[in-house]
């Protein structure tokens, strides 16, 4: 059996860009998973379920995220995170079958893969859709009510900004400052402040232009007709109930669309990959 060395790798797109990979566990394994991350994050939020999971297993960093080269406003979309990890698909997992799991933007970015390039949904065993939302997501409050929720919206663009500007000045050099905020917004009830902490980081090394142009994306989003197009294939919707950025009803929709499982963790927030890793994991390798 021939393995892949557990050393990060580089993948150059047909535009230029360098995507950071990470391809691990044996070349010929039967089935491939695929872990695709969210907004502001890398690869290394899959690092817990990766470790469990059997097989071979392929992450890699978004344009613009983690250690991958920077986008631009115009590449910065859902759509051409799509198109990346069809290409990357093709070079590196060109045959066989393979199990494709998205976190967040990474659930958007599996549903615009399914939009725009159908002909891969043919070798896929299975669909893992981890804290996401096929639309509707443009002026979230996060469940803040009335006004404390329409100023939280009407903030939010101008304090991404702000956030981007820091990093582009490296005025934010120290991702203590982001633990507090992260905390409430992405996790659940008693977290890991170790998860906390990574996330951190993660957010810490985001680009700053894709952390403004992406959750303009994000907002225009709305893939719930390309849904249909995971039909037949074993499905999983997994949902945290505290979740405040993809609250339980788009996790719903999402089900109600495919006719999927539906598995809601309640406590739990956004951050299922770490606050959830070995169910999320479990879930996931069962679908191959």
């Amino acid at each position: 059996m021939s393995a892949l060395p557990e050393t990060d790798h580089r993948f150059r797109t047909s535009d230029g860009t360098a995507l950071h990979v990470l391809d691990t566990g044996p070349r010929d394994a039967p089935v491939t998973t695929v872990l695709v991350h969210g907004w502001t994050l890398d690869h290394t939020s899959w690092d817990a379920v990766a470790a469990a999971l059997p097989g071979r297993v392929l992450r890699h960093d978004h344009r613009g995220h983690g250690c991958s080269a920077a986008s631009t406003a115009v590449t910065s979309s859902i759509g051409q995170c799509a198109d990346d990890l069809a290409e990357l698909l093709a070079a590196r997992v060109p045959t066989g079958r393979i199990v494709l799991a998205g976190h967040s933007m990474g659930g958007m970015t599996l549903m615009a893969l399914a939009e725009q390039h159908p002909a891969l949904l043919d070798r896929v065993a299975g669909v893992a859709l981890v804290a996401t939302s096929a639309g509707g997501l443009a002026g979230s409050t996060l469940g803040l009510p009335g006004v404390l929720g329409r100023v939280f919206a009407a903030g939010e663009a101008a304090s991404n900004r702000r956030l981007a500007q820091l990093r582009r000045e490296r005025l934010l050099t120290r991702t203590e400052v982001l633990r507090p905020p992260l905390r409430w917004l992405l996790f659940g009830k008693r977290p890991s402040w170790r998860d906390v902490a990574a996330t951190a980081v993660m957010v810490g090394r985001c680009n700053p232009v894709a952390m403004v142009a992406f959750r303009a994306s994000i907002d225009e989003h709305d893939r719930v007709r390309a849904l249909k197009r995971f039909a037949g294939i074993p499905t999983v919707v997994l949902a945290g109930g505290e979740d405040k950025l993809t609250p339980l009803r788009h996790a719903r929709t999402i089900a109600d669309e495919v006719a999927a499982e539906l598995v809601v963790y309640p406590g739990a927030g956004h951050m299922l990959p770490l606050e959830r890793s070995a169910e999320v994991a479990a879930h996931i390798a069962a679908l191959g």
